[in-house]
């Protein structure tokens, strides 16, 4: 669950029914909450030197590593994610974690190949709206972070996520329970 705030809000109750399905469809599920994790999201020097991960940070790669379908569920704020999951990011998926570039500078292997995502991404606005007015907000974590990596990437939106009446939100448990139920 991507959104640093991980009580009450519309991201943690899609999380929270996709966790419940899955695990009544039989499928093993390790959730981690961005919010509950203990980290340095500043990547200070780059990759120039590899920062000592924190053990939140090891168990989530563990995790990654041991799972063959991730999700990962969070609103878009400033047309992209939050800061916090970018710095997530920028700290766990790390050369020798998600990819291996070749010493020749041609290429490099996608380590986390042969595993799919989905991302549940919630906006306030039509994400269509969004697209016209900035570009493609989707495309760094789907193509630039999940794709790079290997992952074979699917993509939800939850438009007017903040003004979703209850009948509107009961429709999108709905769709969010049988893509859990089906592990995809």
């Amino acid at each position: 669950m991507g959104n640093p705030d991980k009580d009450g809000t519309l991201s943690s109750k899609i999380a929270d029914t996709y966790e419940n399905e899955a695990k009544a469809a039989g499928h093993e599920v390790r959730r981690t909450n961005l919010g509950d994790l203990q980290f340095d999201p500043i990547l200070h020097l780059g990759y120039k030197v590899i920062q000592p991960l924190e053990p939140d940070l090891l168990k989530v790669q563990e995790d990654m590593k041991w799972a063959e379908h991730f999700v990962l569920i969070y609103p878009v704020w400033w047309s992209s994610m939050p800061a916090l999951l970018k710095g997530f990011i920028d700290r766990a998926w790390i050369p020798g974690f998600a990819f291996h570039f070749h010493k020749d500078g041609l290429g490099w292997d996608k380590l986390l190949a042969g595993r799919t995502a989905r991302l549940i991404i919630l906006s306030k606005s039509w994400p269509v709206m969004i697209m016209a007015l900035f570009g493609d907000y989707t495309n760094e974590i789907s193509r630039a972070i999940l794709g790079f990596s290997g992952y074979k990437v699917s993509l939800t939106e939850v438009g007017m996520s903040e003004k979703l009446t209850e009948p509107q939100k009961v429709k999108w448990m709905k769709k969010i329970a049988v893509l859990a139920k089906k592990g995809k």
